[in-house]
C-alpha cells in the first residue's frame, strides 16, 4: 500500500483520488462533461494534501493520481511496472527538487518524447532561483509557479492553474493529442 494515498485519502489500491459523475452524467456539484486526468509529482505530504484540497474546491470533475518521485513519475508516464494501466494524464504538476530523479530530468524526458510532449506541465515549486525558472522555460515547461507560503494564496494558484489550463483558454489542448490508448 502507498503510504501517501493512505496519507491523503486516496484509493489505496490505485492511487488516486476522484470526483466522480452521477448517473446523470453530472458530478456532486452539478458539473457536467469531461473528467480531467491530473499527475501530480510531488514529495512532500503536506503540499499534496494543499493541492488536493484545492482542486477539490476547485469543483471540477478530476482524477488526481500521485507520485512522490522523478522514478516514479517516468515509470506512471510510460506505463511501467505498478502502472501498467495508468491514465494519461490532462496537466502535469511537477515539482522540480524531488528525489531519486528531479523534476528538470523528467520535465526534458516529457518534452523529448512525441507521445508525451503536448500534456501541459506546470512548474509549481518552492525555487525562486532565476537559474531554475530559464532552465524550466528552455525545457519547454508550460508554465512556472512559485508556491506560495500562505495558505489562501496557494489554494488561488492552484485554483488559477485549473481555471487556465482546464477550463480557460489553454483547454483547447488539453487532451487533444492520444496515445492510442
Amino acid at each position: 500500500m502507498n503510504w501517501r494515498a493512505e496519507r491523503i485519502g486516496l484509493n489505496a489500491r490505485d492511487n488516486t483520488m476522484s470526483r466522480t459523475m452521477n448517473q446523470n452524467g453530472t458530478d456532486e456539484e452539478g458539473n457536467t462533461g469531461q473528467v480531467y486526468q491530473i499527475l501530480l509529482i510531488e514529495d512532500s505530504p503536506g503540499d499534496v494534501r494543499l493541492t488536493a484540497e484545492a482542486l477539490r474546491e476547485a469543483r471540477m470533475p478530476f482524477d488526481l493520481s500521485v507520485v512522490p518521485d522523478g522514478v516514479e513519475a517516468l515509470a506512471f508516464l510510460y506505463r511501467e511496472g505498478q502502472y501498467h494501466d495508468a491514465p494519461r494524464p490532462d496537466l502535469i504538476l511537477l515539482d522540480l527538487n524531488l528525489p531519486r530523479r528531479n523534476g528538470r530530468e523528467v520535465l526534458a524526458r516529457i518534452k523529448e518524447d512525441c507521445n508525451l510532449d503536448r500534456i501541459p506541465v506546470i512548474v509549481l515549486t518552492i525555487s525562486t532561483a532565476e537559474e531554475d525558472i530559464i532552465t524550466s522555460y528552455n525545457l519547454h515547461a508550460n508554465c512556472y509557479i512559485i508556491k506560495p507560503v500562505n495558505l489562501e494564496k496557494f489554494f488561488n494558484v492552484i485554483q488559477s492553474i485549473e481555471h487556465f489550463w482546464l477550463k480557460g483558454p489553454a483547454a483547447s489542448t488539453v487532451g487533444e493529442v492520444t496515445d492510442g490508448s
